[in-house]
């Protein structure tokens, strides 16, 4: 189940030793992860409190990505206090324009804003990976794929050729991973619920980035796959492009970037409906199953390109239509 929205035992020592006694401290998001936050207000100021409880969670991670990214001239939280003994940081507030909401209240804004979201991905794409950081090629895209097999199919009580899907998947990603492209640092959950758009600051500095904490180094297509095929946003297939071209116009990365580009959005996809099963099945939480339907419509359309015919020949014979999107909403 979803860890309950109550502050952390710890929050009033933490916050008094940091010079926030006496704050305020109201619930602001849960996700997926054990990780929550927190708003913390208190004489005309607040921060956001982030409860990464050990050993579920470790905060070190995100709080050397953060400091790195806002190395490189991108807005990530700054960190006011830490206790990484504790799973305790408190973070600057970056207030609640979040992408989503904002398009949702001003949708005439969709092609700004995925061109600001779009450049900041260019701006860190320039800069080496960050030091350090694991590696998201072949063999990871290979274990997350599994997800599929071991969650969505059991769930849906299909018996399915296992080997036949990791050998059409290694045909259609080997290509990816030997193109040359990157290795460049990859956020791997950048999408419209992610990003803040933060008051006072320009350009790539207006992105506020959150979640950013499994960052990995992989391919550079990866991330822009990530907010352009979002599993809680529709995007449409012309922004897509748009952005696609926006993307290879500067960076220069042709054809190549753009058979990554579908490879590793099914990829990533494929991934999710998974997550999402085991979300539902494991941890008690079916919510998750309502982005299924766009998932799979996602998916649909990556496989429609021809260098996935392989993949999309598993699909046809494993997973038929009716086992796709319609399962899930008895579920939610």
């Amino acid at each position: 189940m979803a860890p309950a929205m109550i502050p952390p035992a710890d929050a009033p020592r933490f916050l008094e030793a940091c010079g926030w006694g006496g704050a305020r401290i109201e619930p602001l998001a849960g996700d997926a992860s054990f990780r929550r936050y927190f708003r913390v207000i208190g004489e005309g100021r607040s921060a956001v409190l982030m409860d990464a409880p050990p050993p579920h969670e470790d905060p070190r991670p995100f709080a050397a990505v953060a400091e790195w990214l806002c190395s490189t001239g991108l807005s990530a939280p700054e960190i006011i206090a830490r206790d990484l003994d504790k799973g305790l940081l408190l973070l600057a507030d970056f207030g609640d324009a979040r992408l989503r909401d904002t398009l949702d209240q001003d949708p005439e804004r969709e092609r700004e804003l995925y061109e600001l979201a779009t450049d900041v991905l260019i701006h860190l794409h320039r800069h080496p990976p960050m030091p350090g950081l694991p590696t998201h090629g072949l063999d990871q895209w290979l274990e997350e794929l599994k997800l599929f097999t071991d969650w969505y199919c059991p769930a849906l009580g299909l018996a399915v050729d296992v080997e036949g899907y990791r050998s059409a998947w290694i045909e259609a990603l080997q290509p990816v991973a030997s193109d040359g492209l990157g290795p460049v640092t990859i956020l791997r959950d950048y999408h419209a619920e992610n990003i803040m758009l933060v008051g006072g600051r320009e350009g790539v500095a207006h992105v506020g980035l959150l979640d950013f904490q499994d960052a990995h180094c992989g391919h550079p297509a990866y991330d822009l796959a990530s907010v352009l095929e979002d599993a809680r946003r529709d995007v449409p297939p012309q922004l897509e492009r748009a952005m696609m071209d926006r993307y290879v116009a500067v960076t220069g990365q042709g054809k190549t970037f753009e058979r990554a580009y579908w490879s590793l959005a099914a990829q990533r996809n494929t991934r999710i409906i998974g997550v999402f099963t085991r979300l539902w099945k494991r941890d008690g939480r079916p919510h998750y199953t309502q982005f299924q339907p766009r998932m799979w419509g996602l998916l649909e359309r990556d496989l429609a390109t021809p260098h996935l015919a392989p993949v999309r020949a598993w699909f046809d014979s494993n997973v038929g239509p009716e086992h796709r999107a319609a399962p899930w909403s008895e579920a939610a």
